[in-house]
């Protein structure tokens, strides 16, 4: 049941560690957009309704587009990296909303970039993107989000995807020890495992076994990125190198199985506060060491989202069309 276009919708951006909220009126940009920590919460329709009576006098929702850190396949929604489970026919309901639309986290930022202006993105190594040719999207939060845009016809079509959990290749020896460690507690080592939040702890503590150094206990992902980027702790900086080569290796992976000749694009919450030391990282040599194939990725650009909220972005343009 499509909305009366007078009440707002509401869209929500719910990843492992945190939810986002916004509304949207009309053609608008979203408004009143508020983080919330997950753990604060029972689930989404805890955290909507205290979202929405802090808002205090403002029209309730009667639509809802929400994007979620997780696969999808029927009603209900089991999250990834966080203890949520949810029915999306009793969330609609509960919420009183005449219609809910529930997609993947990434396929959101998928739908966005083609909305991007060049203030949004910022290019890392050479290449041009070609015309009407798949893109594909990817990047590290609390887990390791993967998309892609399929053209049809004169529009998109964004895919769900579960590629952060393909298996994490080692491209020389000090990685084949890292992953072969990690192997031995967690016996699949995917690309999640090492390009993430959680990933790189896993990275730095196994270079510390690596090394037979006793790792600082408890040490938090982004306590190791500051060490990293203040040259303080070589192990911490070895972790965040090893992190940007191996996301190079798994976007150049999916640039070559989607034939993404329209660009790469890295979002998440990790890498766009990395700045210059992303650029000047290995990502793009790794990204381009592909063997025989190294000139075809060569010509594909990559960039990194570094717009606020993208997927917000996307969710506003699906919660229009409900």
């Amino acid at each position: 049941m499509a909305g009366s276009r007078e009440a707002p919708g509401l869209i929500a951006d719910i990843g492992g560690t945190n939810v986002r909220f916004a509304l949207i009126t009309g053609h608008g940009e979203p408004e009143n957009a508020h983080l919330l920590r997950c753990r604060d919460f029972g689930g989404p329709v805890e955290a909507a309704e205290n979202y929405l009576s802090d808002l205090g006098g403002q029209r309730r929702p009667d639509r809802a587009a929400f994007a979620v850190a997780s696969p999808l396949a029927g009603d209900t929604v089991t999250m990834t990296n966080h203890p949520w489970s949810f029915s999306i026919a009793e969330t609609r309901e509960r919420l009183g909303l005449g219609a809910l639309r529930v997609i993947n986290d990434f396929a959101a930022v998928a739908m966005a970039v083609p909305y991007f202006s060049d203030a949004d993105c910022a290019p890392v190594g050479g290449g041009k993107a070609a015309p009407d040719a798949p893109i594909a999207v990817l990047g590290p939060g609390t887990g390791l989000g993967v998309s892609a845009l399929v053209p049809a016809g004169g529009d998109w079509i964004a895919l769900s995807t579960e590629g952060g959990h393909v298996t994490m290749a080692a491209a020389n020896a000090r990685e084949e020890g890292v992953i072969a460690r990690l192997r031995r507690t967690m016996g699949h080592v995917s690309a999640e495992r090492v390009i993430s939040g959680p990933g790189l702890v896993n990275l730095y503590q196994s270079l510390c076994e690596l090394d037979d150094a006793p790792p600082e206990p408890n040490l938090a992902p982004d306590e190791i990125t500051k060490r990293a980027l203040a040259a303080t702790c070589p192990r911490a900086g070895e972790a965040l190198e090893i992190f940007c080569a191996m996301l190079g290796t798994v976007a150049s992976n999916l640039a070559l199985s989607l034939g993404a000749r329209g660009g790469v694009y890295i979002a998440g919450g990790i890498v766009p506060k990395l700045g210059r030391a992303f650029a000047e990282s290995g990502f793009r040599a790794r990204f381009e060491d592909k063997g025989r194939f190294s000139d075809f990725v060569a010509a594909i650009p990559t960039f990194v989202v570094i717009r606020e909220l993208p997927a917000f972005l996307g969710l506003g343009r699906l919660v229009r069309s409900i």
